[in-house]
């Protein structure tokens, strides 16, 4: 019954953020929404079991999500706006036009994006909404307490409803306002689904897949934006390694990647978007990114990777988003054009004592110089501040190969 519960919640999973922006373009209720869907899992942990999962999850899940909000309107009637919900949910009448934003999901994105949010209160209520992620694993990934991004969620919600932002269409003029929020969330949906930070698979394919497949059907909104483009790029060429990425339960490192299990479909996809980029001439962020990740996919071996091409790139990025993230990846290539002292003293600089990267990256490098006990320690704070249990895996058999 475990096993049957634990299929029914991955299903659930899987079609939360499709159930969501489906009854929230219905209803338009964020808060009925997610209550409805809630309700929906419980009744699909009651009857899947015996009856078996139906043809479509989806569509059952959808549609009883849609019948408990129904139960729920009539059950306020003394609310006007919800009497003229359900009065909507029985209209025979077309729904409200799409738009230039067709897709749903994309559409809720982009309600999410809405200037009058914070951006930190964007990507939590995205990864919320449309990721299906916990408040537990959106609190993990954004480094805070479970609580303070409750509130933050719940506040987000608030704003939305106090400032009267209907979940209607976004006008074609919202869009470019709206871009860069909509990439940053696009962005960090992706990176959540490729290193997990909950107990569970260290790799969540849905929510890699879904944000790829919302950033192609971005792209065909906005034809002309390189930037579209080149998260799409960078996207594809990530993705591209997945499978080669985790063995064992073990995290993968690029170096070791068996490059013969890369998807090379998806390489050249993204090897064509890079290069329909550099033809715009407009150079941003995720192109430079996607480049990035081109130099390392073009490359037969490790050892074969152009690192002074890569050094030039990171500079050019450094000259757009001079972050300290990206300051430790061009101390990651630097230190495979010049050594590990060089890269070090660069990595030693950044303030990032709370990230399990910079850890990381600073106990390679202490291996690499022979300082073993140094390198024991940055390992263990490594393997701390980490919650992805490939990772932990890999950085665990790591350190324990020192002597």
């Amino acid at each position: 019954m475990r096993s049957e519960s634990a299929a029914v919640e991955r299903v659930f999973r899987e079609e939360y953020g499709r159930v969501i922006a489906s009854l929230v373009r219905r209803f338009g209720d964020i808060d009925i929404a997610e209550e409805a869907a809630g309700e929906a899992l419980v009744a699909a942990l009651e009857k899947w079991p015996e009856s078996g999962t139906p043809p479509n999850p989806g569509g059952w899940l959808t549609t009883t999500a849609g019948n408990r909000a129904i139960d729920r309107i009539r059950r306020e009637k003394q609310r006007d706006a919800k009497h003229q919900a359900a009065y909507m949910s029985y209209d025979d009448t077309p729904h409200e036009p799409t738009g230039p934003v067709e897709d749903d999901r994309l559409r809720l994105l982009f309600t999410c994006c809405h200037p009058a949010l914070a951006p930190e209160a964007r990507v939590a209520l995205t990864l919320r909404l449309l990721g299906g992620l916990t408040v537990t694993e959106i609190a993990q990934a954004f480094l805070v307490a479970e609580t303070t991004m409750g509130q933050r969620i719940t506040r987000a919600k608030k704003k939305i409803a106090a400032a009267n932002v209907p979940y209607r269409v976004p006008e074609a003029a919202d869009l470019p306002d709206r871009l860069g929020g909509v990439l940053t969330v696009l962005f960090l949906v992706f990176n959540e689904g490729y290193l997990a930070t909950g107990d569970g698979d260290p790799v969540r394919a849905e929510l890699t897949g879904e944000a790829i497949r919302l950033t192609r059907v971005l792209r065909e909104l906005l034809p002309g934006e390189p930037e579209a483009a080149g998260l799409l790029g960078l996207l594809v060429l990530t993705e591209a390694r997945r499978e080669a990425r985790v063995r064992n339960g073990q995290l993968v490192p690029l170096a070791e990647q068996d490059r013969a299990g890369w998807d090379h479909a998806l390489i050249a996809e993204g090897h064509h978007l890079v290069r329909e980029c550099l033809a715009i001439n407009r150079p941003g962020r995720y192109q430079l990114l996607a480049a990035i990740n081109a130099v390392h996919t073009d490359a037969p071996s490790a050892p074969d990777t152009d690192w002074s091409q890569l050094v030039a790139l990171y500079d050019q990025l450094t000259q757009l988003d001079p972050s300290p993230i990206v300051a430790l990846n061009r101390a990651v290539a630097v230190s495979e054009l010049d050594g590990p002292e060089v890269g070090l003293t660069l990595v030693d600089r950044l303030p990032l004592v709370g990230y399990h990267a910079w850890h990381a990256t600073r106990a390679d490098l202490l291996r690499r110089l022979g300082r073993t006990a140094e390198a024991k320690e940055s390992y263990d704070a490594a393997i701390d501040s980490t919650q992805n249990s490939a990772e932990r895996a890999y950085l665990s058999r790591k350190r324990g190969e020192l002597v």
